[in-house]
């Protein structure tokens, strides 16, 4: 049985790097995930992917140390190797400028690459992002603390989801099996160990450079949102020259799962 996790692999910046593929618009989409438990690619974007390959190129790795993206020994996780991984994940597929969508850490991610490689990124499309320093919540503590079970894992999507539709225990039952796949719990407990305000200190941007940043820029976020606060869209929005906010209502952590009609249209209409 084929796994749709599992799409092409591809050596970015050393890392033997997991990818979905689809569509072939004349621009490209770069979907950067977030850091639950269990996440892959496919599980953060499997329902947006679809829609927005009907007009561009879309592709979404696996970061290092999620998913099926290879987990080299002595790697060290952090921002840098993420975005030095990006960058790699550019070069090896030959494309020159992207347009990047980032969910949270992937958010980090996203405008950090900006911040270093301007020249590299198209538009900026942050949703329910990290980037800018914040007294960590209870959610993210959740999160980042998770250790494998299924009532745990029902804990963590209940932080992720303003409905209680989404998060039955169906879907609990597949990331909780996500999250004990071979290697990739011990690779997540090392990511934020406790005590780990420090880590959402380490996904930041300094401001000066987020000021700087000229890419235009969508901010999106979900007002019931536990894991970043509604308050880091508008302090992006604020210090961002080129950006517009969307708040979500009646939505948590996951705009594109959530309200996944809406959050495609605006995406793809900004990115148009």
């Amino acid at each position: 049985m084929t796994k749709p996790e599992i799409g092409r692999s591809v050596q970015a910046g050393g890392i033997t790097t997991n990818y979905l593929e689809a569509g072939d618009g004349p621009e490209t989409v770069v979907l950067i995930h977030g850091s639950g438990p269990g996440v892959t690619a496919y599980a953060n974007w499997r329902l947006v992917l679809p829609e927005l390959a009907k007009r561009f190129r879309v592709l979404a790795p696996d970061m290092a140390g999620f998913g099926y993206t290879d987990r080299p020994e002595g790697i060290e996780y952090g921002l840098e190797t993420w975005v030095r991984q990006t960058i790699g994940f550019l070069d090896a597929l030959g494309i020159e400028k992207a347009h990047l969508v980032g969910n949270s850490f992937g958010g980090a991610i996203a405008l950090r690459l900006a911040a270093r490689h301007p020249e590299r990124v198209g538009r900026l499309v942050l949703m329910g992002s990290m980037g800018v320093d914040f007294p960590i919540t209870e959610g993210l503590e959740r999160v980042w603390g998770y250790e494998p079970s299924f009532e745990n894992m029902r804990k963590v999507l209940d932080v992720f989801a303003y409905s209680r539709e989404i998060v039955n225990d169906e879907l609990a039952q597949v990331r909780y099996e996500g999250s004990i796949q071979p290697g990739f719990q011990e690779a997540f407990s090392a990511m934020f160990p406790a005590p780990r305000q420090r880590w959402v200190a380490a996904m930041t941007t300094p401001e000066d450079e987020l000021k700087r940043l000229p890419h235009r820029t969508l901010v999106v976020h979900g007002r019931e949102d536990q894991v970043i606060p509604l308050a880091n869209s508008y302090r992006l929005a604020e210090l961002l020259d080129n950006a517009d906010l969307a708040v979500f209502s009646h939505c948590g952590h996951w705009s594109m799962i959530e309200r996944t009609a809406d959050f495609t249209r605006l995406v793809r209409d900004f990115l148009s």
